[in-house]
């Protein structure tokens, strides 16, 4: 390993920890991420030659920008997807979309409320995605759980749910799409034998987390949505619940019929629901009326682009360490330090993913090992099914090991310090114990 690799890697964990700490450097999360991706492409300029290997030296600035474009473009792509998907929870939450949810959702205990909210969670995951799904739930915690303290709890388990389920479905992460798209699980073969040990990834830590609360939950007061709401008419709120929900469900088959990436679909819903508003909005109000024009400047001006900067930063940081051999490198040293244990090797690539972007991880994995035609390797194999299981759990140990994390952070708030100590050891409990069961399927029950 060369010096000025050791350099970016070094980079790299200097601005993770900083991001780590944020709590005790009082410095954004977002600043120190954006300066953690220029410091790790600066840092590779010093010599693009030794790793873009082949081109001239007249050609390399622009090899340099082509690669870095390729790697912005695909970040972007989910950026875009982001701020679609936060931008319609917050169009269907602020004109009272989502008051039928709550009121199915409403209970004065504390637990009834988090399994409750757990199930949902995963469910909703495994249908729409992790990142959406843990969109709309806090959304919904919001109206529910008062106490900042207590809805921290429960948007941790969010994060936790969301992932799990999203695991459990070829449609559910990114990483489930990926190896489905290349045909190395099969969906009826990810929901047979992958399902059950991602509910108890989701189980176990819900329970151990339910002795935490007790007790009965505090009214909430929502003036902002008892002001959308008296717009609109029941039948016209649930309306725009179907149209933007509705929609996000519609995401994964417009994208299977027409092949355009996720983020075009969100877009499509994004504008047919504007439109559906703007609809409502002028039979009770003029064209004219200025309260229109606040409400939705409001709605536009609450996309959080501290956590969008803050994803483009830690997404691009991990395109260069992509860029440069690290993660394929470290996937050929598990595969040797292992002696290609299954278990070990995707176990470990969990952690890994809960520390960097699972997307590159995978992407590394189908790239170094090739496909058998029958054993742990072939489609459907030990080894596929549990990189998919492992990938897409393995992100709930760190706050920052996710998309349904980072977005959670940016929502309420959650310092990486307070999941690290009161919720990373759960997430890890139901990552091994979800493991252990797909061992059991596949060496006791022999499925």
């Amino acid at each position: 390993m060369s010096t000025l690799t050791i350099c970016i890697i070094v980079a790299f964990i200097f601005g993770y920890l900083c991001i780590a700490l944020e709590s005790f450097t009082k410095i954004n999360k977002a600043a120190i991420a954006l300066l953690m991706f220029v410091a790790c492409w600066t840092l590779f300029m010093i010599d693009p030659g030794s790793y873009l290997t082949g081109i001239a030296d007249g050609n390399m600035a622009n090899a340099v920008s082509e690669v870095i474009e390729k790697h912005l473009g695909s970040t972007s792509t989910t950026l875009f997807f982001l701020m679609g998907a936060m931008t319609i929870v917050e169009v269907v939450d602020q004109n009272g979309g989502f008051s039928f949810v709550k009121d199915a959702l409403k209970t004065k205990s504390k637990k009834s409320l988090m399994w409750k909210i757990a199930f949902m969670t995963f469910f909703l995951s495994a249908i729409l995605d992790n990142l959406t799904t843990s969109i709309v739930m806090i959304m919904i915690l919001r109206k529910l759980v008062a106490d900042h303290k207590d809805r921290i709890l429960y948007a941790s388990l969010v994060i936790i749910a969301a992932n799990s389920g999203g695991a459990a479905s070829p449609i559910g992460d990114v990483t489930t799409i990926m190896l489905w798209n290349k045909g190395l699980i099969t969906a009826a073969g990810v929901i047979k034998e992958i399902l059950v040990p991602s509910l108890i990834s989701m189980v176990v830590p819900a329970y151990i987390l339910s002795f935490k609360l007790k007790g009965t939950l505090g009214e909430v007061t929502d003036d902002e949505a008892v002001a959308a709401t008296g717009d609109f008419t029941a039948v016209q709120r649930k309306a725009i619940f179907a149209v933007g929900v509705g929609g996000l469900v519609f995401v994964p088959i417009f994208k299977s019929i027409t092949h355009l990436p996720p983020f075009v679909g969100i877009l499509l819903v994004l504008g047919a629901l504007w439109t559906v508003t703007e609809i409502f909005y002028r039979r009770v109000h003029t064209v004219e009326d200025e309260s229109v024009q606040k409400r939705v400047s409001n709605i536009l001006s609450r996309i959080d682009i501290g956590t969008i900067l803050f994803f483009l930063g830690i997404l691009m940081a991990v395109a260069c360490l992509e860029t440069i051999g690290v993660l394929v490198a470290a996937g050929q040293g598990l595969n040797t330090a292992f002696n290609g244990n299954h278990y070990m090797i995707t176990g470990i690539i969990g952690v890994m993913s809960s520390i960097v972007d699972n997307v590159p991880l995978v992407a590394g994995c189908m790239g170094m090992y090739p496909v058998a035609a029958v054993g742990d390797m072939a489609v459907d194999g030990i080894f596929w099914q549990l990189l998919a299981y492992c990938a897409g759990v393995g992100g709930s140990m760190l706050i920052i090991g996710s998309a349904a994390g980072v977005v959670v952070m940016g929502l309420e708030k959650i310092t990486f310090g307070w999941y690290m100590k009161h919720i990373s050891w759960l997430a890890f409990v139901g990552y091994i114990a979800g493991i252990l069961v797909y061992w059991v399927e596949k060496s006791v029950i022999g499925l």
